[in-house]
């Protein structure tokens, strides 16, 4: 079983992509469901600051941190990749701080598909390294969370970049946790492909 935190947002299309890979996915609230589910979804569009807010009215943030030490399966996508770093710098927000960057705003939006460099040693990309993912973003990660992370309580983290205007963090994944900038959902083959991967760690 597979939960998706709701946050007020349109998770159809996430969770239609989900289901068709076999997948029992409920988008929910309920704090014991989210405690309790073989995977969590963290997805959302919505500004960093709306989101943090959001989480820690229903108290996700800390079942989330929770999760993540207790090697359960997190995988967050676009603002729900951002909420893991540090903080983001417009809008002011605080994230989980579950591994180290902050969070900038690109001198433009952007909606366009970019091709990923991902490590060879990739989970989420196995099958599928050096594919095209479609981004829609106004905000991203510059620096390497590798380089920066001194205290590491799973093995050093994973990290794709792509080529967008200049190098961004595309994807990520440290231990229980795992995170994509892009939306794998609208990401045609290449997208399922990479929820069939993350499914096999659930």
């Amino acid at each position: 079983m597979i939960a998706v935190v709701d946050l007020g947002q349109d998770s159809a299309t996430l969770t239609q992509a989900l289901r068709s890979l076999g997948a029992d996915v409920l988008v929910t609230s309920d704090p014991e469901f989210l405690r309790e589910a073989n995977g969590l979804i963290l997805d959302t569009g919505a500004p960093m600051d709306t989101t943090m807010e959001k989480l820690k009215a229903m108290r996700a943030d800390r079942m989330i941190e929770r999760r993540i030490a207790g090697g359960r399966p997190v995988l967050g996508i676009g603002t729900g990749m951002h909420a893991m770093f540090e903080r983001s710098t417009e809008p002011a927000a605080e994230g989980l701080a579950q591994i180290p960057g902050i969070v900038e705003t690109l001198p433009a939006p952007r909606t366009q598909w970019a091709r990923v460099k991902a490590p060879c040693e990739s989970v989420l990309f196995e099958g599928i390294e050096d594919q095209q993912f479609y981004f829609e973003h106004a905000h991203a990660v510059h620096s390497d969370p590798a380089a920066e992370l001194t205290e590491e309580l799973f093995d050093p983290p994973l990290v794709a970049f792509c080529e967008c205007e200049s190098p961004i963090v595309a994807a990520l994944e440290y231990g229980p946790l795992m995170a994509t900038q892009f939306h794998p959902e609208r990401s045609a083959d290449a997208g399922l492909e990479l929820l069939r991967n993350w499914l096999a760690t659930c």
